[in-house]
């Protein structure tokens, strides 16, 4: 909606002191002429922004001006500062919301009410976390390469990349960065990444924005199918919601979807116990049962 792409702009410009056309329209996915109608709705709304054409141009909030409160609703402003907070639950500070007062004169009376959507994007990891963030974030900023060991299936690496955009999907944060070694754009865990430092200053290139829809990250190579006790009816509900499963006449769960790889099949119907059986990819019942049987050995040889 046009409202809410405004307001989107409007955050974006005040984190940033100056943005391009191009990146607007390519972030919110509208063409440079919508973007260019949503500026001037924006000055038509009294905010002041100052367009520099050339080069090294853009759109800026003129400095030192604060937004009238009247111009958004209560529960504008609440969504805009719950938002703002979910980024400090990240960081561990209270910049991001500090921003509010950007946003309104005398907000506090406005914004001292219930608010009633709470949003940590912390985690378990939050101390090793936030400074990977801060870091990265400050080289997105300032255009600076980044080096780090990286930790995949595949063993560990040594990577250079160019930043470009802090993504938090799946539960999890990546980054979206331009890869020396692959020679192309690359997701990285933050978690995965150790050893992060900041280097030399790069030119900025065209960043496209990520795939990041489920059939791209996440293809249906091996379909699935498993019977499940009905005691892990809430396990199949949170992991992967009621349409994947049907209740059968004797009360067992008929379970079917769509995974990446057999090592999480595997591990998967593992995880159960003797609480799942797979049923197909039939050829994977036997690596299931080698699976049992290695840890089996194991233990009787302890």
């Amino acid at each position: 909606m046009k409202i809410e792409r405004m307001i989107g702009i409007l955050s974006i410009l005040l984190q940033r002191d100056k943005v391009t056309a191009p990146y607007l329209a390519e972030k919110f996915e509208v063409s440079r002429r919508t973007i260019h109608r949503d500026i001037d709705a924006l000055c038509a709304a009294g905010i002041p922004l100052v367009t520099e054409p050339g080069q090294n141009g853009g759109v800026s909030i003129m400095e030192g001006y604060k937004i009238d409160r009247t111009l958004l609703s209560t529960s504008d402003m609440q969504a805009i500062l719950a938002g703002l907070r979910s980024l400090d639950s990240v960081s561990g500070t209270n910049r991001y919301a500090s921003l509010m007062e950007k946003l309104s004169v005398g907000a506090s009376n406005l914004l001292a009410g219930d608010a009633h959507i709470l949003i940590d994007l912390s985690s378990w990891y939050k101390d090793s976390l936030s400074p990977k963030i801060e870091l990265l974030h400050d080289a997105i900023l300032t255009g600076r390469k980044i080096s780090f060991a990286y930790f995949a299936p595949g063993g560990e690496t040594e990577r250079t990349v160019e930043p470009y955009d802090l993504i938090f999907q799946w539960s999890n944060w990546y980054l979206w960065c331009w890869c020396e070694i692959r020679e192309d754009f690359r997701l990285f865990k933050l978690r995965r990444m150790t050893n992060l430092q900041a280097g030399d200053l790069f030119e900025k290139r065209t960043a496209p924005l990520p795939d990041l829809s489920p059939a791209h990250m996440f293809p249906n190579l091996y379909q699935v199918t498993a019977k499940i006790k009905p005691q892990y009816k809430w396990r199949l509900m949170e992991e992967y919601g009621p349409e994947s499963f049907t209740v059968q006449p004797d009360g067992t769960l008929l379970f079917t979807f769509g995974f990446t790889d057999k090592t999480s099949i595997i591990g998967w119907i593992i995880s159960f116990g003797g609480g799942a059986e797979l049923l197909e990819p039939a050829e994977l019942r036997q690596d299931i049962l080698l699976f049992a049987e290695e840890i089996r050995q194991k233990y009787l040889q302890s």
